[in-house]
């Protein structure tokens, strides 16, 4: 194996020495890709061709030089390590967008918004589907703010009021969620000055997440 990894090595470093598009650049790719498409991660889902022709496009384009993405490093692993990352995170975007386009919906309404426990609902994943394979996103989500790694829920509060931060009032806004009226009361606080912190200050932090995670 280690031969095999040098030998790749090798075959890279004498494609980049060419220009881009040049004949001889092309032909050691061609060589490159021949020698690894067999060690590359395998799986029988429907959209697996697609993801692989998204990996050697992005191989093609990023081996040498960083043109969408960043480029090989040798030092960091071999070739096929590399691109099996790839390929496998494009297998997860194709999984998540085919879970997307199932009938079952995730009736999770997440993002909300206005001043009123009748306020208007900004649900980005209600039609994300749930399968017993799809990942629990309400848990996720709330893992996510219970873990609150870098601190940034919990030092994001109402001025003056380090106890109502974007940690408690997200977990307090989950399914079943507190209304307005309950949170006013517990905390001594207007409800649309709850309400404005919320969707000012909270809102753009767990749409932040939602996005990371591929759930928008």
């Amino acid at each position: 194996m280690l031969e095999f990894d040098e030998q790749l090595r090798e075959l890279v470093a004498q494609a980049c020495k060419n220009p881009p598009g040049s004949l001889q650049r092309q032909k050691l790719l061609t060589q490159i890709i021949r020698l690894t498409a067999n060690k590359l991660w395998k799986e029988t889902t429907s959209y697996y061709q697609d993801a692989l022709q998204q990996t050697w496009l992005y191989f093609c384009r990023n081996i040498c030089e960083a043109n969408t993405g960043q480029a090989y490093d040798p030092t960091y692993g071999s070739v096929v390590t590399w691109l099996n990352a790839y390929l496998k995170r494009r297998l997860q975007d194709f999984y998540l967008n085919h879970k997307r386009e199932q009938i079952i919906k995730l009736p999770l309404r997440v993002l909300q918004s206005g001043s009123g426990d009748r306020s208007e609902i900004i649900d980005p994943v209600e039609n994300l589907a749930a399968t017993p394979e799809a990942p629990p996103i309400l848990e996720n989500v709330r893992m996510w703010v219970d873990a609150d790694t870098t601190g940034e829920l919990r030092d994001t509060y109402v001025k003056g009021r380090p106890d109502v931060n974007c940690q408690i009032l997200i977990l307090k806004r989950l399914p079943p969620e507190a209304s307005w009226k309950e949170l006013s009361e517990e905390f001594g606080l207007p409800i649309p000055t709850l309400s404005s912190f919320y969707q000012r200050q909270c809102l753009p932090k767990l749409r932040k997440f939602a996005e990371f995670e591929g759930y928008l």
